[in-house]
């Protein structure tokens, strides 16, 4: 064995553990197997060990009946009726009711253009509706602008990062704690007044910043930081206003591996420190790894909702993503290709067929009343004479 084949095989914890029973001197990877004092099976069964800590049991309960589209929960923190939003003849968002459990952590799923970042805008004051109105927390949000929302607790983080990239870090975190005595003017003339409260703030940034893994960046500017460190800054500062409701939109977008598992970890955090979490993902080994609960969105309407084991398998949710006929083989259905066509195939060219029918059906009559508007054209009145052939 050379001795560069140790460094290239990873070290599992078996390992890990006979490392620390070896004798002084002798290299873990030339001790016999028989001398191995732990078994491997033990080693196994501790997945924590890992995973650094990030598996969790999920919430359950949370609902009051049948997971469906608009079922009642045991405790919302955040309740929406009849909100819509258009854009022209595009209907983006169409939500007639939805509750989001308080203390747990809710995806919101669905593919491109089904609304979500829209629901997100409309929710924290970025956008205004057509109609509808949702409540957080008892009180009526509709109408009521992003700044205050977010001091009402109920914050957002974006799919595009927006930290202040001329500012450092650490002036980035302060922009985002509340009750600061000297944005005010006069105030702000006597330093005084507000030094007590400004070293608070810096003291509170700075024990985020060591929580997120950002303190040896704190005097750095933001432009300076890496995608995946921007979506830590922006999660980081969200929490400086010690939020009851973080809505995070797409946390995970091009943010590298390495840095995945540890913002998985500041997510679940955020749930065992009693803060409801509610976020937009399109990677469904995330959302099935740490959500409690799962809303899918399609065409602005929610068409599912649920435990993640049970949304997944969901028709209507497979129907969203991949298509209502992702099981047909079109190349069978239009004859290019010899094969059997199955249930799926034959009612899709049902389908098609009756499509066919109603369009020739409304052809004919659309024929018919062109023909009669042609006669009615052509008659006495059109062509200028009267009843008795003369000119009128």
């Amino acid at each position: 064995m050379s001795s560069n084949e140790p460094r290239n095989e990873p070290r599992d914890e078996q390992n890990v553990e006979r490392s620390n029973d070896e004798p002084t001197g002798l290299p873990a990877d030339d001790v016999p197997a028989a001398t191995e004092p732990a078994p491997a099976e033990p080693a196994a069964t501790e997945p924590a060990a890992t995973t650094s800590g990030i598996h969790r049991p999920k919430s359950t309960g949370l609902a009051t009946g049948e997971a469906a589209p608009g079922v009642p929960k045991k405790d919302p923190i955040l309740v929406i009726d009849g909100v819509t939003r258009r854009f022209g003849g595009l209907n983006a968002v169409d939500v007639e009711h939805l509750e989001i459990p308080r203390g747990a952590i809710t995806a919101l799923i669905g593919p491109n253009g089904a609304g979500k970042t829209t629901l997100f805008n409309l929710l924290c004051g970025f956008d205004r509706p057509n109609s509808g109105n949702w409540s957080y927390d008892g009180r009526q949000l509709a109408g009521v602008p992003s700044f205050k929302v977010a001091r009402m607790g109920q914050v957002r983080t974006f799919q595009l990062t927006k930290a202040l990239s001329l500012l450092t870090v650490l002036e980035n975190m302060k922009l985002g704690a509340r009750d600061q005595t000297g944005e005010r003017f006069w105030t702000s003339l006597l330093p005084f007044v507000w030094r007590g409260r400004e070293r608070e703030i810096e003291q509170k940034a700075r024990e985020l910043l060591a929580r997120f893994k950002l303190d040896t960046k704190e005097k750095d500017f933001a432009a300076s930081l890496s995608g995946g460190q921007r979506k830590l800054l922006e999660m980081a500062r969200a929490l400086m206003c010690d939020p009851q409701l973080v809505m995070l939109d797409e946390p995970m977008a091009g943010v590298n591996p390495a840095l995945t598992q540890s913002l998985l970890g500041h997510i679940l955090e955020l749930k065992d420190a009693g803060t409801t979490v509610l976020f937009v993902e399109h990677d469904m080994h995330m959302v099935r790894h740490i959500a409690d609960w799962v809303v899918v969105m399609a065409e602005g309407r929610v068409v599912a909702e649920g435990p993640p084991d049970e949304v997944m398998t969901d028709p209507a949710v497979v129907d969203a993503y991949l298509g209502s006929h992702q099981d047909v083989d079109l190349g069978v259905v239009t004859g290019r290709i010899e094969g059997e066509l199955n249930t799926s195939a034959i009612n899709l060219l049902e389908e098609i067929e009756e499509v066919r029918e109603e369009s020739a059906e409304g052809g004919d009559a659309t024929a018919g009343a062109d023909a009669r508007d042609e006669a009615s054209d052509t008659g006495p009145e059109a062509s200028g004479t009267d009843a008795k052939g003369g000119r009128s």
